[in-house]
């Protein structure tokens, strides 16, 4: 057996460093030690994907030609970070250059509906992506807010909720648009109800009580998506953190909604709380775990805690690859060196950035650590067991559709740490760079 080594860590640029160990008779070592356990088998793994916004878009079509290329083939490419899932915002989010709808004002017929404001921006670099990802490319649609004349405060921003007369329509509303995108010809996988249904935002955002979303989904969403054929896209609920993550589902699955609900999605932002995906999933096994947004305040000019943001995102990538997720969306795929546009200044870092003002195409650190999940675990993976030696490394390990063994290991500490990994009565020794990230392929 041969084991091929990829590493990046803290004080080198975006060229990895990669090896290749022999493995070696097991000399019964003690410390030190990984294994690896192909026999014992979890979740099936969806795959890697970003989001497609507003101002991705916008600042796509800054970009030079060969610059657009390197930033898709580096995204969708299957010999690169092979994404084959997207999130797009239903309408404008905080990610956009405007707040916008699809329709006019008090339009209860949707007869004025349009996707023009989609079309400007979204739907180019969307094709575009389509293009790269020779495996196809699936759709994940999140409402941000319903348009302001169907809500309790009169407003796209600030919270409010959907008034209870706007319920049928509303949901009619979102089967125009997931037919909009299948009539372009996406395949539009899933659905959330609301994006961060708790969170009144100085942006585009609705509340949505537990109630409120169970009877939204029971009553409405889903008998309307069964009415216009529309039963084999799946619904997530929640959308919004992990320490609220068990108890939105206890509140909203029963005997009624399980079956509307194909799963539950969270974002990242309230620390690690792996335990929460751990209850959903014995409590509720049937159903699915998506981590449907993460992101990191932009640091334009501090190397260090750059690499504390990308050490940070890979801790929590593992920990929920390791309990139970299916699929993971990042935020934004594109930004401009501002962190945005946005139209409510709500700036953040992307996994590479575009200097508009130096015509530069920027790799950041988060790039080259997510690299290592998406480039080897594979659609279709089946993560395996594995034991680690120390809290100072992470690791997660899968096994992918065509028999090949993966794994990736961070290291969290600020001192090198030496490894023996072991499988099938065999040993392969390495090491790991403080601050490391390194993933491994045995063939």
């Amino acid at each position: 057996m041969e084991l091929i080594l990829a590493q990046t860590y803290g004080g080198c640029e975006w060229e990895k460093e990669e090896k290749k160990v022999l493995f070696q008779q097991d000399t019964r070592e003690e410390n030190q030690v990984l294994n690896l356990y192909p026999h014992v088998k979890w979740q099936q793994f969806e795959g890697f994907g970003g989001a497609i916004t507003d101002a991705a878009g916008a600042v796509y079509g800054k970009m030079f030609t060969t610059q657009k290329h390197r930033l898709l083939s580096f995204y969708f490419e299957p010999g690169q970070m092979n994404y084959n899932r997207v999130r797009v915002p239903m309408d404008s989010c905080d990610f956009a250059t405007r707040m916008y709808d699809s329709v006019k004002p008090m339009d209860e017929s949707l007869t004025s509906f349009s996707m023009k404001h989609t079309k400007k921006n979204i739907l180019p670099l969307l094709e575009a992506a389509k293009g790269h990802a020779k495996g196809g490319l699936k759709l994940m649609l999140s409402p941000w807010s319903p348009p302001a004349w169907m809500k309790t405060n009169k407003s796209r921003k600030g919270g409010g909720s959907l008034k209870k007369e706007y319920y049928p329509l509303w949901a009619k509303y979102i089967c125009r648009y997931i037919k909009e995108f299948q009539n372009r010809g996406f395949e539009v996988e899933r659905i959330s109800i609301q994006n961060e249904p708790k969170a009144i935002q100085p942006w585009d955002s609705c509340i949505f009580s537990p109630e409120e979303e169970r009877v939204f989904l029971r009553d409405f969403l889903h008998p309307q998506m069964e009415e216009e054929g529309l039963s084999d896209v799946e619904i997530f609920i929640w959308d919004h953190n992990k320490e609220r993550l068990f108890e939105r589902v206890f509140a909203i699955v029963d005997e009624q909604t399980e079956k509307m609900a194909a799963g539950a999605a969270f974002h990242w932002y309230s620390g690690d709380h792996f335990e929460a995906l751990d209850l959903v999933r014995e409590q509720y096994p049937d159903m699915k775990l998506i981590l449907s947004e993460s992101r990191l305040k932009y640091s334009k000019i501090d190397k260090e805690q750059e690499n504390r943001n990308a050490m940070s995102l890979a801790h929590d990538m593992i920990g929920n690859l390791n309990h139970g997720i299916c699929a993971f969306y990042d935020w934004n795929i594109l930004l401009n060196q501002q962190g945005g546009p946005s139209h409510a200044g709500n700036f953040c870092d992307a996994p590479i950035i575009y200097d508009e003002k130096r015509r530069k195409l920027i790799m950041r650190k988060t790039a080259q650590y997510y690299w290592h999940f998406a480039h080897y675990i594979k659609p279709g993976a089946r993560r395996i067991g594995h034991t680690c030696y120390t809290a100072d490394l992470d690791m997660t390990a899968w096994e992918n559709p065509e028999g090949d063994l993966v794994f990736v290991l961070l290291n969290r500490s600020g001192e090198k740490k030496n490894c023996v990994l072991r499988l099938f009565g065999k040993e392969a020794r390495f090491s790991i760079e403080p601050e490391g990230i390194l993933s491994g392929k045995i063939l």
